[in-house]
Protein backbone atom coordinates (compact mmCIF):
# COMPACT_ATOMS: atom_id res chain seq x y z
CA UNK A 1 0.00 0.00 0.00
CA UNK A 2 2.99 2.39 0.04
CA UNK A 3 2.49 4.95 -2.72
CA UNK A 4 6.16 5.70 -3.43
CA UNK A 5 6.96 5.16 -7.10
CA UNK A 6 10.30 6.86 -6.63
CA UNK A 7 11.45 3.70 -4.80
CA UNK A 8 10.71 1.47 -7.77
CA UNK A 9 13.66 -0.72 -8.58
CA UNK A 10 15.37 -0.09 -5.26
CA UNK A 11 15.74 -2.92 -2.75
CA UNK A 12 13.26 -2.61 0.09
CA UNK A 13 14.69 -2.25 3.61
CA UNK A 14 14.33 -5.15 5.99
CA UNK A 15 10.95 -5.65 7.68
CA UNK A 16 12.08 -5.55 11.33
CA UNK A 17 12.17 -2.05 12.87
CA UNK A 18 12.88 -1.86 16.60
CA UNK A 19 11.47 1.54 17.50
CA UNK A 20 12.11 1.04 21.20
CA UNK A 21 14.08 -1.71 22.93
CA UNK A 22 12.63 -3.27 26.07
CA UNK A 23 14.44 -2.90 29.37
CA UNK A 24 15.31 -6.03 31.37
CA UNK A 25 12.19 -7.53 32.91
CA UNK A 26 9.92 -5.81 30.39
CA UNK A 27 8.22 -7.15 27.29
CA UNK A 28 8.02 -6.09 23.63
CA UNK A 29 4.97 -5.35 21.53
CA UNK A 30 5.32 -6.62 17.95
CA UNK A 31 3.10 -4.85 15.42
CA UNK A 32 2.58 -5.93 11.79
CA UNK A 33 2.44 -2.94 9.45
CA UNK A 34 1.32 -3.22 5.79
CA UNK A 35 2.94 -0.03 4.57
CA UNK A 36 1.06 2.98 3.15
CA UNK A 37 2.53 5.23 5.84
CA UNK A 38 6.13 5.21 7.02
CA UNK A 39 7.04 3.15 10.09
CA UNK A 40 7.64 6.39 11.97
CA UNK A 41 3.89 6.81 12.46
CA UNK A 42 4.23 4.42 15.41
CA UNK A 43 6.50 6.79 17.34
CA UNK A 44 3.43 8.12 19.16
CA UNK A 45 2.54 4.59 20.25
CA UNK A 46 6.13 3.86 21.32
CA UNK A 47 6.12 7.02 23.44
CA UNK A 48 2.74 6.13 24.97
CA UNK A 49 3.83 2.69 26.17
CA UNK A 50 4.86 2.40 29.84
CA UNK A 51 8.52 3.11 30.53
CA UNK A 52 10.67 0.09 29.80
CA UNK A 53 8.31 -1.64 27.37
CA UNK A 54 9.54 -2.13 23.81
CA UNK A 55 7.96 -1.76 20.38
CA UNK A 56 9.07 -3.57 17.23
CA UNK A 57 7.29 -2.88 13.94
CA UNK A 58 7.23 -5.66 11.34
CA UNK A 59 6.85 -3.77 8.06
CA UNK A 60 5.56 -5.92 5.21
CA UNK A 61 6.94 -3.34 2.77
CA UNK A 62 10.37 -4.63 3.70
CA UNK A 63 9.54 -7.84 1.83
CA UNK A 64 10.16 -7.29 -1.91
CA UNK A 65 7.57 -9.86 -2.97
CA UNK A 66 4.97 -7.74 -1.18
CA UNK A 67 6.21 -4.20 -1.74
CA UNK A 68 6.88 -4.48 -5.46
CA UNK A 69 3.34 -5.66 -6.21
CA UNK A 70 2.11 -2.14 -5.40
CA UNK A 71 4.31 -0.81 -8.21
CA UNK A 72 3.54 -3.44 -10.84
CA UNK A 73 -0.24 -3.72 -11.00
CA UNK A 74 -1.17 -5.05 -7.57
CA UNK A 75 -0.48 -8.78 -8.09
CA UNK A 76 1.85 -10.30 -5.50
CA UNK A 77 3.66 -13.57 -6.02
CA UNK A 78 3.11 -14.71 -2.44
CA UNK A 79 0.37 -15.67 0.05
CA UNK A 80 -0.82 -14.59 3.47
CA UNK A 81 0.71 -17.75 4.96
CA UNK A 82 4.04 -17.12 3.24
CA UNK A 83 4.13 -13.53 4.51
CA UNK A 84 3.46 -14.76 8.05
CA UNK A 85 6.29 -17.30 7.77
CA UNK A 86 8.68 -14.67 6.40
CA UNK A 87 8.05 -12.31 9.29
CA UNK A 88 8.51 -15.09 11.85
CA UNK A 89 11.72 -16.10 10.11
CA UNK A 90 13.01 -12.52 10.07
CA UNK A 91 12.13 -12.07 13.71
CA UNK A 92 13.79 -15.34 14.71
CA UNK A 93 11.72 -15.49 17.87
CA UNK A 94 8.12 -15.57 19.08
CA UNK A 95 6.24 -12.26 18.88
CA UNK A 96 6.44 -11.67 22.64
CA UNK A 97 3.73 -10.81 25.11
CA UNK A 98 1.49 -9.01 22.65
CA UNK A 99 1.12 -9.17 18.87
CA UNK A 100 -0.84 -6.54 16.98
CA UNK A 101 -1.57 -5.68 13.37
CA UNK A 102 -2.94 -2.63 11.62
CA UNK A 103 -5.26 -2.95 8.60
CA UNK A 104 -4.07 -5.84 6.36
CA UNK A 105 -1.32 -6.33 8.92
CA UNK A 106 -3.95 -7.73 11.26
CA UNK A 107 -4.71 -10.52 8.78
CA UNK A 108 -1.04 -11.46 8.61
CA UNK A 109 -0.66 -11.16 12.39
CA UNK A 110 -3.49 -13.63 12.94
CA UNK A 111 -1.82 -16.07 10.55
CA UNK A 112 1.43 -15.66 12.49
CA UNK A 113 -0.26 -16.58 15.77
CA UNK A 114 -1.61 -19.82 14.32
CA UNK A 115 1.79 -20.80 12.94
CA UNK A 116 3.47 -20.55 16.33
CA UNK A 117 3.71 -23.42 18.85
CA UNK A 118 0.98 -23.17 21.48
CA UNK A 119 3.46 -22.28 24.23
CA UNK A 120 4.89 -19.36 22.22
CA UNK A 121 1.66 -17.64 21.22
CA UNK A 122 0.88 -14.19 22.61
CA UNK A 123 -1.79 -13.94 25.28
CA UNK A 124 -4.06 -12.11 22.80
CA UNK A 125 -4.07 -10.52 19.36
CA UNK A 126 -4.83 -6.81 18.96
CA UNK A 127 -6.30 -5.79 15.61
CA UNK A 128 -6.16 -2.11 14.65
CA UNK A 129 -9.04 -1.30 12.27
CA UNK A 130 -8.38 -4.56 10.42
CA UNK A 131 -11.01 -6.15 8.16
CA UNK A 132 -11.33 -9.90 8.69
CA UNK A 133 -10.57 -12.36 5.87
CA UNK A 134 -13.96 -14.02 6.35
CA UNK A 135 -16.84 -14.82 4.02
CA UNK A 136 -18.75 -11.67 3.16
CA UNK A 137 -15.66 -9.52 3.65
CA UNK A 138 -13.56 -11.10 0.91
CA UNK A 139 -14.69 -9.01 -2.03
CA UNK A 140 -13.85 -9.12 -5.76
CA UNK A 141 -11.82 -6.23 -7.12
CA UNK A 142 -14.87 -4.65 -8.75
CA UNK A 143 -16.50 -4.22 -5.33
CA UNK A 144 -13.86 -1.56 -4.61
CA UNK A 145 -15.66 1.17 -6.52
CA UNK A 146 -14.35 4.74 -7.05
CA UNK A 147 -16.36 6.49 -4.28
CA UNK A 148 -15.10 3.98 -1.71
CA UNK A 149 -11.48 4.11 -2.91
CA UNK A 150 -11.44 7.90 -3.23
CA UNK A 151 -12.74 8.28 0.32
CA UNK A 152 -9.98 6.03 1.65
CA UNK A 153 -7.43 7.88 -0.48
CA UNK A 154 -8.56 11.21 0.94
CA UNK A 155 -8.03 9.90 4.49
CA UNK A 156 -4.61 8.56 3.52
CA UNK A 157 -3.56 11.81 1.87
CA UNK A 158 -4.63 13.83 4.90
CA UNK A 159 -2.67 11.57 7.25
CA UNK A 160 0.41 11.61 5.03
CA UNK A 161 0.41 15.40 4.83
CA UNK A 162 -0.63 16.01 8.42
CA UNK A 163 -3.72 17.95 7.33
CA UNK A 164 -7.12 16.20 7.36
CA UNK A 165 -8.84 16.30 3.98
CA UNK A 166 -12.57 16.89 4.62
CA UNK A 167 -14.31 14.51 2.21
CA UNK A 168 -17.48 12.66 3.11
CA UNK A 169 -19.34 9.81 1.45
CA UNK A 170 -21.94 12.37 0.39
CA UNK A 171 -19.28 14.40 -1.46
CA UNK A 172 -18.19 11.35 -3.42
CA UNK A 173 -21.48 9.55 -3.98
CA UNK A 174 -21.79 8.34 -7.57
CA UNK A 175 -18.60 9.95 -8.86
CA UNK A 176 -16.12 8.34 -11.24
CA UNK A 177 -12.37 8.33 -10.75
CA UNK A 178 -11.54 11.49 -12.73
CA UNK A 179 -14.34 13.57 -11.25
CA UNK A 180 -13.53 12.25 -7.81
CA UNK A 181 -9.83 13.09 -8.07
CA UNK A 182 -10.77 16.68 -8.87
CA UNK A 183 -12.83 16.74 -5.68
CA UNK A 184 -9.95 15.26 -3.70
CA UNK A 185 -7.53 17.79 -5.19
CA UNK A 186 -9.81 20.71 -4.38
CA UNK A 187 -10.42 19.51 -0.81
CA UNK A 188 -6.72 18.81 -0.23
CA UNK A 189 -5.66 22.25 -1.49
CA UNK A 190 -8.33 23.93 0.64
CA UNK A 191 -7.13 21.98 3.70
CA UNK A 192 -3.50 22.86 3.04
CA UNK A 193 -2.56 19.22 2.43
CA UNK A 194 -1.48 20.01 -1.16
CA UNK A 195 -0.09 23.12 -2.80
CA UNK A 196 -2.44 25.09 -5.08
CA UNK A 197 -0.30 24.28 -8.14
CA UNK A 198 -0.35 20.50 -7.55
CA UNK A 199 -0.87 18.90 -10.99
CA UNK A 200 -3.75 16.49 -11.40
CA UNK A 201 -1.56 13.91 -13.25
CA UNK A 202 0.77 13.73 -10.23
CA UNK A 203 -2.16 13.16 -7.88
CA UNK A 204 -3.56 10.55 -10.26
CA UNK A 205 -0.26 8.64 -10.23
CA UNK A 206 -0.21 8.64 -6.43
CA UNK A 207 -3.81 7.43 -6.39
CA UNK A 208 -3.12 4.64 -8.88
CA UNK A 209 -0.19 3.35 -6.82
CA UNK A 210 -2.31 3.56 -3.68
CA UNK A 211 -5.09 1.58 -5.35
CA UNK A 212 -2.63 -1.04 -6.62
CA UNK A 213 -1.59 -1.56 -3.01
CA UNK A 214 -5.20 -2.05 -1.96
CA UNK A 215 -5.81 -4.46 -4.83
CA UNK A 216 -2.71 -6.43 -3.85
CA UNK A 217 -4.05 -6.88 -0.32
CA UNK A 218 -7.52 -7.71 -1.61
CA UNK A 219 -6.13 -10.37 -3.95
CA UNK A 220 -3.99 -11.88 -1.20
CA UNK A 221 -7.03 -12.10 1.07
CA UNK A 222 -9.50 -13.47 -1.49
CA UNK A 223 -8.20 -17.10 -1.61
CA UNK A 224 -7.10 -17.17 2.05
CA UNK A 225 -9.03 -19.43 4.42
CA UNK A 226 -8.00 -18.63 8.00
CA UNK A 227 -8.45 -20.98 10.93
CA UNK A 228 -10.26 -19.69 14.03
CA UNK A 229 -8.06 -17.75 16.40
CA UNK A 230 -6.45 -19.72 19.21
CA UNK A 231 -6.15 -16.61 21.41
CA UNK A 232 -8.64 -13.88 22.36
CA UNK A 233 -9.04 -11.04 19.86
CA UNK A 234 -9.16 -7.33 20.67
CA UNK A 235 -10.42 -5.16 17.82
CA UNK A 236 -9.84 -1.39 17.84
CA UNK A 237 -12.11 0.39 15.36
CA UNK A 238 -11.38 3.94 14.25
CA UNK A 239 -14.07 6.58 14.63
CA UNK A 240 -13.89 6.98 10.86
CA UNK A 241 -12.71 3.59 9.67
CA UNK A 242 -12.70 1.84 6.33
CA UNK A 243 -16.20 0.44 6.92
CA UNK A 244 -18.13 3.00 8.98
CA UNK A 245 -20.85 1.54 11.16
CA UNK A 246 -19.47 -2.02 11.04
CA UNK A 247 -18.71 -2.87 14.67
CA UNK A 248 -16.79 -6.15 14.33
CA UNK A 249 -15.35 -5.89 10.78
CA UNK A 250 -16.10 -9.60 10.25
CA UNK A 251 -13.95 -11.07 13.05
CA UNK A 252 -16.74 -12.79 15.02
CA UNK A 253 -16.55 -16.15 13.15
CA UNK A 254 -12.83 -16.40 13.97
CA UNK A 255 -13.09 -15.32 17.61
CA UNK A 256 -13.69 -18.65 19.34
CA UNK A 257 -11.92 -17.37 22.47
CA UNK A 258 -13.72 -14.05 22.55
CA UNK A 259 -13.77 -10.71 20.74
CA UNK A 260 -13.51 -7.39 22.58
CA UNK A 261 -14.22 -4.24 20.55
CA UNK A 262 -12.99 -0.77 21.47
CA UNK A 263 -13.63 2.50 19.67
CA UNK A 264 -10.73 4.83 18.92
CA UNK A 265 -10.45 8.53 17.96
CA UNK A 266 -9.36 9.43 14.45
CA UNK A 267 -9.71 7.77 11.08
CA UNK A 268 -8.11 4.62 9.69
CA UNK A 269 -4.77 6.40 9.27
CA UNK A 270 -4.68 9.13 11.92
CA UNK A 271 -5.47 6.59 14.66
CA UNK A 272 -1.75 5.73 14.41
CA UNK A 273 -0.51 9.27 15.12
CA UNK A 274 -3.05 11.01 17.36
CA UNK A 275 -1.84 11.18 20.99
CA UNK A 276 -5.29 10.30 22.37
CA UNK A 277 -5.54 7.26 20.09
CA UNK A 278 -1.96 6.22 20.88
CA UNK A 279 -2.70 6.34 24.61
CA UNK A 280 -5.77 4.13 24.18
CA UNK A 281 -3.94 1.61 21.99
CA UNK A 282 -0.93 1.56 24.33
CA UNK A 283 -3.19 0.48 27.16
CA UNK A 284 -4.43 -2.46 25.09
CA UNK A 285 -1.15 -3.73 23.65
CA UNK A 286 1.14 -3.28 26.66
CA UNK A 287 3.08 -6.45 27.51
CA UNK A 288 1.95 -8.39 30.54
CA UNK A 289 4.76 -8.27 33.13
CA UNK A 290 3.20 -11.14 35.03
CA UNK A 291 4.78 -13.42 32.42
CA UNK A 292 8.22 -11.88 33.01
CA UNK A 293 10.80 -13.04 35.54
Amino acid sequence: MRPAPERAGRPAPGPVHRLRAADPGHGTVHLVHPGALAVGVYRALADALPAGDGLTVLDLSGLPEYFEAALTGGRADTTVQALADRLLEELRSAPGDTLAGWSFGGVVAQAMVERLPADRRPRELVLLDSIAPTEGYQQPDEALDPPLLLGWFGMYLGAKRGRPVPLTAEHLAGVGTEEGLLLVLDAAVTAGALLPDTPLPGLRKLYETYVDGLLRNNRLTAPYRPVPASVPLVLVTAERGLLPGDRTLGWEPLARHGLAVRGCPGDHYTMLTRPDAAALIAGLVRPDRRTRP
